[in-house]
């Protein structure tokens, strides 16, 4: 089947990409750089022309809540109307775990409208609810750093490696649609404070990290099991702790 990858061309959709033409699908990476600007509408009706499935992994430039929110509203909007004219059948958008838990985020508030608007679309829809990946760690680190410490609360997290977000993501969008969420989430239970500071200290880096259980998470107030998935997750198969002894 043809299947438009929307974001194509990032750590999630370049990983798809390869493992749907693996299986034989015709997968089409979509993204600014190949001509397809969901925002302007540029070159999406003919890119999803003969398109069985779109999957939307795109991100928004600008994680400024103003700018996340348009991104996500207008792109979505755009996306939702082309795929109806050109008869799609499928569309499959990844989201966030304990997305409905984090409205205090302006990036997860967005988010929220993304998966409303096609859940409204009356297209056969999917959404992949992904906890936290390896790769973003660093990214937590940075947000949370105060000086030369790094103030996060003593949570439960169960991150999850790209590949196996990629394969779960793409399983779901060759399979028939379930109206509803899909969740992936890594095989280990980790307290976030205790994960960022065994990722740091992988790297050499010399930030202490500090358990604060009043921290913020990207603006978002924190409970013992906000950041975790529910008990019909599907699990990954890479271990944090192989993936940081590859990044040594």
């Amino acid at each position: 089947m043809k299947v438009v990858v929307i974001g194509g061309t990032g750590l999630i959709g370049s990983k798809l990409v390869s493992k749907l033409a693996e299986h034989g699908h015709e997968a089409v990476p979509a993204s600014p750089n190949s001509g397809v600007n969901t925002l302007t509408g540029e070159g999406v009706a003919e890119v999803l022309r003969g398109a069985q499935v779109v999957v939307d992994v795109s991100n928004s430039p600008s994680f400024a809540d103003d700018d996340v929110m348009e991104f996500f509203r207008t792109s979505t909007t755009n996306l939702l109307k082309a795929e109806k004219e050109a008869g799609v059948t499928h569309h499959v958008a990844l989201s966030v775990v304990g997305t409905e838990r984090l409205q205090e985020s302006g990036y997860i508030r967005a988010k929220q409208v993304q998966e409303e608007l096609i859940k409204e679309s009356g297209i056969p829809y999917s959404i992949v609810h992904a906890t936290q990946f390896f790769e973003f760690m660093k990214g937590i680190a940075e947000s949370a750093t105060q000086g030369h410490t790094v103030h996060l609360a003593p949570v439960r997290i169960q991150p999850v490696h790209s590949d196996d977000v990629a394969a779960t993501v793409g399983a779901t969008a060759v399979g028939t649609p379930v109206d509803g969420v899909v969740e992936v989430a890594g095989p280990d239970t980790f307290r976030l404070d205790e994960l960022i500071s065994k990722g740091l200290a992988a790297k050499n880096d010399p930030r202490t990290v500090v358990a604060d259980p009043k921290a913020p998470y990207f603006g978002a107030q924190l409970q013992d099991t906000t950041l975790l998935p529910g008990p019909d997750v599907r699990l990954g198969k890479v271990r944090f702790s192989d993936w940081v002894a590859q990044q040594q």
